[in-house]
């Protein structure tokens, strides 16, 4: 599937009569549709059109334009501009309209060294199975403010759909969001049902020196009241 995203860019654009998909141009001679929405839960998001295909990435922080990404690929936007990137570093500078971007080499709303990608794991060490319908919720958070509540950079929620662990994770927040002062950490919790079953008990540093650290989380399973 990472491989296959960049391809998709390639396709030929999807006959739609759907006035709210929107043709942009890319720099590579290739053109591709998209449409703006919102989910069940009121989240915009963005989906993109193509010929036998449709991809659609939910909206994350960004600190400047509209960005909105999934597990490989980014699409940011920005007035008339539209820019993806794959998890490789491959990337389309579009244009809205069937006219390409002005030179190949044209810049772009966003500079593909704007984003900072954080990548890891979850675990834990009590031999239980989770139950099917588990969420693992990931939360990059700036934590500097002593006794003020943490800012959310980015969330990632993933349906285990019986998946146990380890389980990996990788979400993008955008480096304009990181002040000189942050302190960028990880939670994570793991859900089932809205009931919390586990949560890490301890701070799990995201960046050193500006650059992304792999990271390891193991978590702990909430106590549970008595029976009745």
């Amino acid at each position: 599937m990472k491989s296959a995203l960049l391809a998709l860019l390639l396709l030929p654009l999807a006959a739609s009569a759907d006035n709210e998909r929107l043709p942009y141009a890319c720099d590579n001679g290739s053109h591709i549709e998209i449409s703006f929405s919102a989910n069940s839960d009121g989240r915009p998001q963005a989906t993109l059109h193509f010929a036998d295909e449709a991809i659609t990435l939910p909206q994350v922080p960004a600190a400047s334009g509209t960005l909105y990404r999934n597990e490989t690929l980014r699409l940011h936007t920005k007035e008339e501009r539209a820019l993806f990137e794959d998890d490789k570093g491959n990337r389309r500078d579009c244009l809205r309209g069937n006219t390409p971007p002005p030179g190949a080499a044209s810049p772009s709303p966003v500079a593909a060294s704007s984003f900072v990608d954080i990548a890891g794991s979850v675990s834990y060490l009590q031999r239980i199975a989770l139950p099917p319908d588990a969420v693992l919720i990931v939360r990059i958070q700036d934590t500097a403010r002593a006794g003020a509540p943490a800012r959310t950079l980015a969330e990632q929620r993933i349906e285990l759909a019986g998946q146990q662990v380890p389980i990996n994770f990788q979400t993008t927040i955008d480096r304009d969001l990181i002040g000189k002062r942050a302190r960028i950490t990880i939670s994570a919790r793991i859900e089932s049902r809205g009931k919390l079953l586990f949560i890490n008990d301890r701070s799990y540093p995201a960046l050193t020196n500006g650059q992304p650290n792999p990271v390891d989380m193991r978590l702990k399973p909430v106590a549970r009241g008595p029976r009745r």
